[in-house]
């Protein structure tokens, strides 16, 4: 199993949840959509070489974010890596990914 962390804008939240919930992420026993999650902020400026999706090129931002945790089992990792990197907004989504034994 895997604990799959990643911080999105509030406007993209669900769609990015329904998005890797749909391949795999999220399910424990006799459950599905499983996640938690926490509002925060987080922080960036935009290089030259960027194109953001929220803020300005040059001007550092502060963006109020959900920060998401769910689990993932080991076959479906790299398909819910990219339904993740496909729904996100932004150019390059914060993520981790953390290998856990899962005891039942």
């Amino acid at each position: 199993m895997y604990k799959l962390t990643f911080y999105v804008p509030d406007t993209h939240v669900e769609v990015v949840k329904s998005a890797i919930f749909a391949v795999g992420a999220g399910r424990c026993g006799s459950y599905d959509c499983c996640c938690w999650q926490v509002q925060g902020q987080g922080q960036f400026r935009a290089l030259a070489s960027s194109n953001p999706f929220l803020g300005e090129v040059g001007k550092l931002e502060t963006v109020t974010e959900w920060r998401v945790e769910t689990i993932v089992e080991d076959h479906d990792i790299h398909v819910v890596i990219g339904a993740l990197k496909t729904s996100h907004p932004y150019e390059m989504p914060a993520f981790d990914v953390v290998k856990i034994e899962f005891y039942q």
